[in-house]
């Protein structure tokens, strides 16, 4: 049961390691950029590995979905990031519950956007455990964890690294749940995850350039983060801090040194709407951005 990118790994995993994927679970199709209807990745792969996909808008509301959902008999579900909220008897029905790809080291981020707040909040570590689900948001115990260093990762390095740690982790509970048992999760040190709403990636410049850089890795791949001049949005997908002052927000010289509320930032590689990824040199080419601009 799952629907982005971050949840195929596990699938695959699933599939490669001999168990009997009875169904596949994932969010209707939605439509894309170019307003074209298209499955989600996770109904993609199943497609493609002959896998039936059931696409239920709520079980919730549905409630032939959940009698469906039961009628499998499955012995566990695995879910990652599924998006779907999950009712008591749909979290029953399996022999052995429903076991999560939680990407995060719980208690810290819960919810929806672990892997971008924990970049956003600056943490050293994150990871990803096995969750025994239950009725809670992401309250359960907690089976194996796997640990690594945030370091300069953007959020779509630390989400194929933590997708593919997940789906390692399954097929190892799966292949001996008894020594795996569920550790309830400490009542210290509870964080929430938020969904990231599309406002958050505006870049801004009155924070540190520890904090600005730190969105720029956030939100890539997605939502962008981003400054207008102009008029025109224009995408910063990496970045580097510098030692500089000045009026937060002002750009310093001719390698579009930005100041911020302390220190300042430089951008790496940028990106004007219906463009292509180019470097700040580049971008100035063709985007006037002299020094002493405020963005």
């Amino acid at each position: 049961m799952g629907t982005p990118e971050f949840a195929v790994p596990t699938l695959d995993a699933l599939v490669a390691a001999g168990h009997e994927v009875v169904a596949a679970y994932s969010q209707p199709p939605r439509r894309g950029n170019r307003g074209k209807i298209a499955p989600s990745p996770v109904q993609a792969r199943a497609d493609a590995l002959g896998i039936e996909a059931r696409t239920p808008l709520s079980f919730r509301k549905e409630p032939e979905a959940v009698d469906a959902f039961a009628g499998l008999a499955a012995d566990v579900a695995v879910v990652a990031a599924y998006g779907l909220i999950l009712p008591q008897a749909v979290l029953d029905a399996p022999r052995l519950g429903c076991l999560n790809v939680h990407g995060s080291l719980l208690p810290r981020w819960r919810g929806a956007a672990p892997i971008q707040r924990a970049i956003l909040a600056g943490d050293q570590e994150t990871g990803v455990g096995i969750m025994q689900m239950e009725a809670g948001l992401d309250t359960g115990p907690v089976r194996p964890e796997g640990r690594t260093p945030v370091d300069a990762k953007t959020a779509g390095e630390l989400t194929a690294e933590l997708s593919a740690m997940g789906a390692r982790l399954m097929v190892q509970v799966l292949g001996d749940i008894e020594g795996h048992p569920a550790v309830a999760q400490p009542e210290e040190g509870v964080t929430y995850a938020a969904k990231i709403d599309k406002a958050e990636a505006r870049l801004d410049f009155t924070r540190s350039a520890v904090e600005v850089e730190r969105q720029v890795r956030a939100f890539n791949p997605a939502p962008g983060a981003f400054f207008e001049q102009g008029g025109e949005r224009v995408r910063v997908h990496s970045a580097e801090i510098v030692e500089a002052r000045g009026d937060a927000g002002s750009v310093l010289d001719d390698r579009l040194t930005i100041t911020c509320g302390a220190g300042a930032i430089r951008p790496l590689l940028v990106q004007r709407a219906g463009r292509g990824v180019m470097t700040a040199a580049e971008l100035l080419r063709g985007f006037a951005l002299p020094a002493g601009t405020r963005l």
